[in-house]
């Protein structure tokens, strides 16, 4: 479980996330013993992420030294495109699910903040790719960043202050949710 916001602002996109090692079950390392990043650099873009840890293993593997171009809409798209179908042919690992045998799409289980030169994107657990244009926030945490984000983003000039409040009120409200703060930030073009 986890917590990812970004805010836009001012050329730059402000990435942060919280750093609890969680194992379900209720089961937390304590920080001392454990510190699970959840972004990602790929490039010149940052990639969060919430849902199975692994995705990271496995994401570091499968783009190796060649990162891919994550600067738009489309190039995301077909980039989860790939990585979906690696998924099933290059890691045994990966059990073959939908969220609901009504849905047509395959499941992730996992959701993924882009920050790239292109903007700020969210990729969804069934590939769907949508961008925002001043903040966002992901993981079990989100609706508490979201409140505290919502708040701050009118009056607040400081990204990295938005983006640290949306994860600290995750952190206070969610118990899957803790640890420190990773703040990254990367340059981008005007929305």
């Amino acid at each position: 479980m986890s917590i990812v916001t970004a805010v836009y602002r001012n050329g730059r996109i402000t990435m942060a996330a919280d750093t609890l090692a969680f194992f379900g079950e209720g089961m937390t390392i304590p920080q001392t013993n454990a510190v699970a990043s959840k972004i990602m650099k790929v490039g010149d873009a940052l990639i969060g992420g919430t849902g199975w840890a692994v995705y990271d293993d496995i994401l570091e593997h499968w783009i190796g030294d060649q990162p891919p171009r994550l600067d738009s809409r489309t190039a995301i798209y077909s980039f989860f495109l790939d990585f979906w179908k690696a998924l099933r042919e290059n890691y045994s690992l990966v059990n073959e699910q939908s969220a609901t045998k009504e849905t047509p799409f395959g499941d992730l289980d996992a959701t993924f903040l882009i920050a790239s030169t292109g903007g700020l994107f969210q990729v969804s657990s069934d590939l769907g790719v949508t961008q925002f244009n001043s903040h966002h926030a992901i993981g079990s945490g989100a609706e508490y960043a979201l409140g505290a984000m919502h708040v701050l983003i009118d009056t607040e000039d400081d990204a990295a202050r938005i983006a640290q409040a949306g994860c600290e009120a995750a952190i206070a409200m969610d118990a899957s949710c803790g640890g420190s703060i990773d703040v990254f930030h990367v340059e981008c073009a005007e929305a």
